[in-house]
């Protein structure tokens, strides 16, 4: 072989293991040394929320159908009306997949519970949140308010889910 073809041999083999050392900086790798998980199995109030935030951030409808009993009712005040507006979980469903559908970002921050009161079977919880969509880089909305949560579960160590929720948001 020539000097200038070994030469050649040389420079990619060294290119090779060069590039196969690297970490690509736009895709570092993923931590599974930390503890925190990204879903919980709902055994907990704290897992329900934690699954809801879960399924908003990535727009997870089937996890968020996993939040909701069969008999689940959501309720709103219509502020125009002046009336409660409420219904089932099929049209929770719908609605729920029309706002991931055309939104490209929504986020969910839960903060303070302000009420907590039940048994190990059924519960009321009161939570604030901030609800944000944004449809566009122009069109952003904020919400702010209460989520004023009924769970349930058949037996003490079940998994919680959302039978009514009143939505208190302004």
């Amino acid at each position: 072989m020539s000097g200038k073809r070994l030469h050649i041999v040389f420079l990619l083999a060294l290119m090779s293991l060069a590039f196969a050392s690297c970490e690509n900086i736009f895709a570092p790798s993923i931590d599974n040394t930390s503890s925190g998980q990204i879903l919980s199995d709902q055994k907990t109030i704290e897992g329900v929320f934690t699954n809801f935030r879960y399924a908003y951030t990535f727009k997870d409808t089937s996890v968020y159908s996993a939040l909701l009993t069969d008999d689940f009712m959501f309720t709103y005040t219509d502020y125009e009306s002046g009336f409660d507006v409420s219904w089932d979980k099929p049209t929770e469903m719908r609605t729920t997949s029309r706002l991931f559908d055309n939104s490209q970002k929504t986020e969910v921050v839960w903060n303070n519970i302000t009420v907590m009161i039940g048994d190990s079977l059924n519960m009321n919880v009161k939570r604030s949140f901030n609800l944000t969509i944004t449809f566009n880089p122009s069109n952003i909305v904020r919400l702010y308010g209460f989520a004023d949560m009924n769970l349930t579960r058949p037996v003490s160590d079940g998994v919680w889910k959302i039978k009514k929720w009143r939505d208190q948001s302004f």
